[in-house]
């Protein structure tokens, strides 16, 4: 729509925008212009949420049978372990329930409007629809804006489109189908104007912003379970009904033979507390707290635990462009004159760099087309480079800035020259006039000089000559300076060009004088580096299996060749590698999916367009990691099994919305992090592999006693106190196990692969075996060398515990042999051995512990067997990591 129409559109005048009354009206019709808040259900509901859990069922059943048996310190310390994971996880939801808050907030901002043709400082709370709107640097947009009137007018609106530079703004009117980020004729709700002044027109408030699109994304974006969660659920549903099956059939069992009804009841209960993995929750919380502190250390800031092991699921990485795989940091690569082009070294703002030509250093003493291109990039110039705490920053248009770092690597004294030839006037730059221009005087100069610096075409055009290295001026030669303009855009470069009016003439310093009076003197190339270490992390999740995408609101092409640089993609990437967000829209429901499978990069993505990205990956059954720091990638970030947000360069709602955040914005710490998600999981799975064993075979021995009609080996106390303190003294110490080597040569867990692999079921039924065997063989034979119930039964509780410390080192991995890792490699095994040991001779030697938990001394002869049942266990385990590993390297040589 053309001003006028826009005018007519919303009722009001560009002169006097909307009278008192009508806005008063429009209040009552429209609301305010904030963004709603959600109603959600009230902490109480939320904190007995945290306990709908099949696992959570599972801890509360035994707590209560414990209680029941009148073990209240143990039922105490299970009840423990359930409110402690409560709190934990409702503290994590409330935490990340803040991010529609964040987004509320960010609307919020002063705001100058005119009204009966004066102008007022008000909240942008109170802009309504039809009001008119002043801008300058250094205003947040406090609405949707039809811009009606702009003076150099740019807004930053990479929070909301994922552009890597500042939107130069106009008011000409663009077709309805234009994208978000070329709507060269709009300001958006809680962007930031960083150069200019401009006026605007107020067509959208609260809700009907972008930014209220947004908001409703992310409230409908529902977080997935995370892989561990589910199979933890999954996990804890079968062993619950597991239990409860082996209970009932222990029971039924106990009548059928005649048994008393209340000792079989109680065998059946000793059975199901046996059974029960009660250290289970909290060596998952532990394990992930740990994993947490890992990742720490990695630069990695983890919300919510179960993240920790979702990043080691991961199957695809969908990445932002600018700040993760990029500096973030404009530097320029390039420059060239009419004798040929010049490398920049270097990146980032800081200072540090050389210019050279085929490998040569190059000194711009010898060169004065290309002194005069970096001096006029400097100089007309409205930014500025600072050093604060051994960190460069910027104030200002990043492009800018990165030609203030060129030049000063050029050895080129700005100061100095600003010193003798001060700013006495300037154009600032326009989307109309393409260009910017400063006025240079000196005492010794009555005419001075201008620099111009500004679109390629445009410069070319205003210039009728160019200067060559010696200073000598000749015909402009515009086809060649567009042919070297366009190599380097095709290498994804923003090319800027340069230009002064001729020493001694007069200057006519009007938009329209300068033109026809220029001598082109350069173009200055540049773009966002990628990270050193970005190249490097790609590899390497790759190598793992995981996929790498690159999800930017930037231009294709420079999109394309960052991609290319870091590894993404090769030169001869099939078509269909790279999609646009109009190449999105395009495609109809059956080929997205397929489209956004084969597809490496998608550029000028919308924040709808990356929630449908993400949603299509988890269709096809990947495990999506999104990362992203700006509010357009908020409802994607939510919805992924696992949101990464930068924590340097991103806004407090993606962070809000995010799992993890970065504090250093840098891919590869994702691909650190994954890797400790990896080891994360393996310490889990090592820790269920451990302690299972031991539940079955409790439950089982049992069992047997039950159809044998026989006493029982061991007592429901006595199982209460091997479950509780090995699962403390040394399951936990499998959290603490470092990550095994080639842990990123493997490729990612399958997302429907079960917790318990078939290979792992099999060694939890042998080293049950060798358990309940062991148990009923060694208790036995201590009653027919005549001792007594209470010894036997201490014989059999020791030996579940010596073989749970045998299994302990075997499962410190669960395909290569103990001695492999090393002893020492895990000291808290060592010290989680020692502690059991000590607690183990206390049960069996100390008066008191006898009489609590029904124990009696035993003799040397006892401990031979108890050490050999042990060993017998190491080598069953020992020969089955070995016929397992067989059987794998067979197939995988098939």
């Amino acid at each position: 729509m053309s001003v006028d129409e826009v005018v007519a559109s919303v009722a009001s005048s560009l002169d006097r925008g909307l009278s008192v009354d009508e806005v008063a009206r429009r209040t009552l019709r429209f609301g305010p212009n904030v963004l709603p808040a959600r109603a959600g259900p009230g902490w109480p509901r939320r904190l007995l949420g945290q306990f709908h859990n099949p696992l959570i069922y599972v801890l509360i059943v035994a707590g209560t049978i414990t209680a029941g048996l009148a073990e209240y310190v143990d039922s105490a310390v299970i009840f423990a372990v359930v409110v402690l994971n409560a709190a934990i996880e409702f503290v994590q939801e409330s935490k990340a329930g803040s991010a529609l808050e964040s987004l509320r907030s960010m609307a919020r901002t002063p705001a100058r409007v005119v009204r009966d043709g004066e102008v007022h400082s008000l909240s942008s709370e109170d802009v309504v629809p039809g009001d008119l709107v002043r801008l300058e640097a250094g205003d947040k947009v406090p609405a949707d804006l039809r811009l009606v009137h702009t003076i150099g007018l740019e807004v930053d609106e990479s929070t909301l489109t994922g552009e890597s530079e500042p939107s130069a703004k106009g008011t000409a009117a663009v077709p309805p189908s234009t994208l978000l980020a070329d709507r060269s004729n709009m300001g958006y709700s809680g962007t930031l104007v960083t150069a200019g002044t401009g006026t605007g027109l107020t067509v959208a408030t609260a809700s009907d912003t972008e930014l209220g699109g947004i908001h409703r994304l992310v409230g409908s974006a529902r977080p997935l379970a995370t892989p561990l969660t589910a199979k933890l659920a999954e996990f804890g549903r079968i062993l619950t009904f597991a239990i409860l099956g082996l209970a009932a059939v222990t029971f039924g069992v106990g009548l059928l033979r005649g048994q008393d009804t209340v000792e079989t009841f109680v065998a059946a209960v000793a059975l199901a507390v046996g059974a029960i993995p009660e250290g289970l929750p909290a060596a998952v919380t532990i394990t992930l707290a740990i994993g947490v502190s890992r990742m720490a250390r990695h630069g990695a800031v983890i919300r919510q635990l179960p993240a920790v092991e979702t990043l080691g699921s991961t199957t695809v990485i969908c990445s932002d462009k600018t700040g993760t795989l990029t500096q973030n940091q404009m530097t320029v690569r390039a420059l060239w004159t009419i004798d040929g082009e010049v490398v920049v070294t270097g990146s980032g703002y800081e200072p540090v760099g050389d210019l050279t030509e085929d490998g040569d250093l190059v000194s711009v003493d010898h060169n004065d087309a290309l002194r005069w291109s970096l001096l006029t990039g400097a100089v007309c110039n409205d930014a500025s480079l600072r050093e604060i705490d051994d960190e460069w920053t910027i104030v200002g248009d990043p492009t800018e800035a990165a030609m203030i770092v060129a030049a000063i690597k050029a050895d080129i004294d700005t100061p100095s020259f600003l010193d003798g030839h001060p700013r006495s006037g300037s154009i600032p730059f326009s989307s109309d006039r393409q260009f910017m221009a400063t006025l240079h005087r000196s005492s010794s100069d009555e005419h001075g000089f201008a620099l111009v610096k500004g679109a390629v075409e445009r410069v070319s055009d205003m210039s009728e000559t160019m200067m060559d290295s010696e200073g000598r001026l000749r015909p402009i030669d515009r086809h060649r300076i567009s042919e070297a303009a366009e190599d380097l855009a095709g290498r994804g470069l923003r090319v800027l060009a340069t230009a002064r009016t001729t020493a001694g003439a007069a200057v006519d310093f009007t938009v329209d004088g300068l033109p026809g009076t220029l001598v082109f003197t350069g173009l200055e190339a540049m773009m966002d580096p990628p990270r050193e270490a970005a190249t490097s992390a790609v590899q390497a999740c790759r190598s793992a299996g995981i996929s790498v995408k690159m999800i930017t609101g930037d231009h294709a092409v420079t999109a394309t060749v960052i991609a290319q640089q870091v590894g993404l993609l090769d030169r001869g990437d099939a078509d269909g590698s790279v999609l646009t967000g109009s190449d999105l829209s395009s495609l109809s429901a059956d080929d997205y999916p397929d489209a956004v499978d084969r597809a490496v990069v998608f550029a000028r993505a919308s924040p709808e367009q990356k929630l449908q990205l993400v949603e299509s990956l988890q269709s096809r059954g990947h495990v999506v990691a999104m990362t992203g720091d700006g509010v357009n990638d908020a409802p994607a970030l939510r919805r992924a099994n696992i949101g990464v947000a930068m924590g340097h360069s991103g806004t407090e709602v993606a962070k809000d919305a995010a799992d993890v955040v970065l504090t250093e914005d840098d891919f590869s710490t994702i691909e650190a992090a994954v890797e400790e998600g990896r080891g994360v999981f393996d310490n889990l799975t090592k820790f269920i592999a451990w302690t299972l064993p031991t539940n079955l075979a409790e439950g089982l021995v049992i069992l047997v006693a039950i159809v044998f009609g026989t006493a029982l080996p061991i007592l429901p106390t006595q199982i209460l106190w091997i479950n509780m303190t090995t699962a403390v003294a040394l399951g936990l110490m499998l959290a603490f196990e470092p990550k095994e080597p080639g842990i990123m040569s493997r490729l990612p867990r399958r997302p429907d692969e079960p917790l318990l692999t078939r290979a792992l079921m099999v060694r939890i039924l042998l080293v049950s075996t060798v358990l309940v065997v062991g148990a009923w063989a060694i208790f036995e034979w201590e009653q027919s060398r005549g001792a007594g119930l209470d010894e036997a039964r201490t014989v059999a509780l020791n030996m579940f515990v010596a073989a749970e410390i045998a299994y302990l080192f075997s499962c410190r991995s669960l395909t290569r042999s103990a001695w492999q890792l090393g002893l020492f490699t895990n000291r808290w095994i060592v010290v989680g051995v020692l502690t059991q040991t000590a607690g183990q001779i206390a049960l069996t030697y100390l008066p008191a512990m006898n009489a609590l938990f029904g124990t009696a001394p035993i003799g040397i002869d006892s401990w031979l067997l108890i050490g050999a049942v042990a060993v017998v266990l190491s080598l069953v385990v020992g020969i089955d990591k070995r016929v397992h590993n067989r059987r794998t390297f067979a197939t995988r040589g098939r």
